[in-house]
């Protein structure tokens, strides 16, 4: 039982090592893949879709088909990228993504949606934004 509470602290340099990787590529991504989808850079802007703490977009409010289209598509992609990155790091895709939500959810900016580490929706202001106390 302690070691299922305690699943994200057994791999601490795989995770470390994954999150300094997972850094340099979302410091990178996010630029590029807002300026290839428009609608993803407007969706996030607007608060329809925001950085979930497992790692995955999600939707503060019921969205739009299109917008939930697009987001399932880009969670896709995510958990794809996760998959990869987890088996090179020795970690499971689970515990890096959480690390990947920690890392985006702290690259978010001033109005845009992001899930507390209570599971509530929140809009970030001009401070930091509330994380897991497990994030890196």
């Amino acid at each position: 039982m302690k070691a299922r509470l305690n699943r994200f602290s057994h791999r601490p340099l795989a995770l470390a090592a994954g999150g300094a990787a997972l850094a340099f590529l979302m410091v990178t991504a996010p630029a590029s893949a807002q300026q290839r989808d428009p609608a993803y850079a407007a969706a996030r802007a607007s608060g329809q879709v925001g950085e979930k703490t497992d790692g995955y977009l999600g939707f503060p409010a019921a969205p739009s088909a299109e917008v939930r289209h697009m987001a399932e598509d880009l969670n896709i992609k995510r958990k794809a990228v996760y998959a990869q990155k987890a088996q090179a790091n020795n970690a499971t895709v689970e515990e890096y993504a959480f690390t990947a939500g920690c890392l985006a959810i702290a690259r978010t900016v001033p109005g845009e949606k992001y899930q507390a580490p209570d599971g509530s929706w929140q809009t970030r202001g001009a401070g930091a934004p509330l994380r897991d106390n497990r994030c890196p």
